[in-house]
C-alpha cells in the first residue's frame, strides 16, 4: 500500500504467506531477506496506520509514520527478542507517534523562543514617539524590514518564511530546498544579524 520492499537477487525462497509471524522474523534474520518483512507489512499495514491516524489526526502523516515505522523495522527485528509481534508492533507505532509529538514541542518551543528574544528586541528598540500607535507600528514594522533585507538571501529567505510566515523548520527545509541543519543555521545565523542591526542602529 505505501512501500516495497526490496529483496536480495538470484536467491530461492520458501513463500512468505506460509510463516507465522514468529516465523517471517526467524527468517528474515537468517537470511536477511526484506521479503519476509514485506509479508509482516502486508499482514499489518492497516492496524499501523490505523494506530498513526489516532494519535496524528491527519492521513498523509499517518502514512508517513507507517513507512517510517515499518522501514525501522528491518533493523529493530534484528535488535530485539518478540514473543508476540503484533502486541510489540502496535506499541512501537504508538510510541512512534508519541515522539513525534515530543519532537514537534521541543521545535515549537524553541521555536516560541526565538522569536520571543527578537520580539523583545526590536520592541526595545527606540523609534521617535507618534501620537499614533498605528504610525508607531508601521515605522517598527519597516525598520524590521529594512534590517531583513540587509540579510543575505539564504538567511532572508528562511527568516521571513520562520518568523513572518510562520513556517516551521522541516517547512521552510521543503519550500526553499535547503536542508534541516541548512535552515536552523540560516534563522540561527539571521536573529543573531538582526539584533546587532537593531543594537548598532540604538547606539547611533
Amino acid at each position: 500500500m505505501f512501500l516495497k520492499l526490496k529483496s536480495p537477487k538470484a536467491k530461492s525462497r520458501l513463500n512468505p504467506r506460509a510463516f507465522s509471524d514468529a516465523g517471517l522474523i526467524s527468517e528474515y534474520i537468517k537470511s536477511n531477506d526484506s521479503l519476509y518483512v514485506g509479508e509482516l507489512f502486508e499482514r499489518y499495514t492497516h492496524l499501523v496506520f490505523g494506530v498513526c491516524l489516532k494519535y496524528l489526526k491527519n492521513e498523509e502523516d499517518s502514512k508517513d509514520a507507517v513507512m517510517q515505522i515499518f522501514e525501522k523495522l528491518l533493523s529493530d527485528l534484528k535488535e530485539h527478542e518478540i514473543s508476540n509481534f503484533k502486541s510489540w508492533l502496535y506499541s512501537v507505532a504508538k510510541n512512534h507517534c508519541l515522539m513525534s509529538f515530543r519532537k514537534e514541542k521541543v521545535a515549537t518551543k524553541a521555536k516560541d523562543g526565538l522569536k520571543e528574544e527578537i520580539e523583545f528586541d526590536f520592541m526595545e528598540f527606540p523609534v521617535e514617539p507618534h501620537l499614533n500607535n498605528e504610525a508607531l507600528n508601521n515605522d517598527k514594522s519597516q525598520i524590521l524590514q529594512n534590517a531583513i533585507n540587509l540579510l543575505n538571501e539564504r538567511q532572508k529567505i528562511c527568516v521571513e518564511l520562520f518568523y513572518l510566515k510562520e513556517k516551521s523548520y522541516n517547512e521552510v527545509a521543503e519550500i526553499t530546498g535547503y536542508s534541516l541543519k541548512e535552515v536552523k543555521s540560516s534563522i540561527q545565523n539571521g536573529k543573531r544579524n538582526l539584533k546587532n542591526y537593531l543594537m548598532s542602529k540604538n547606539e547611533s
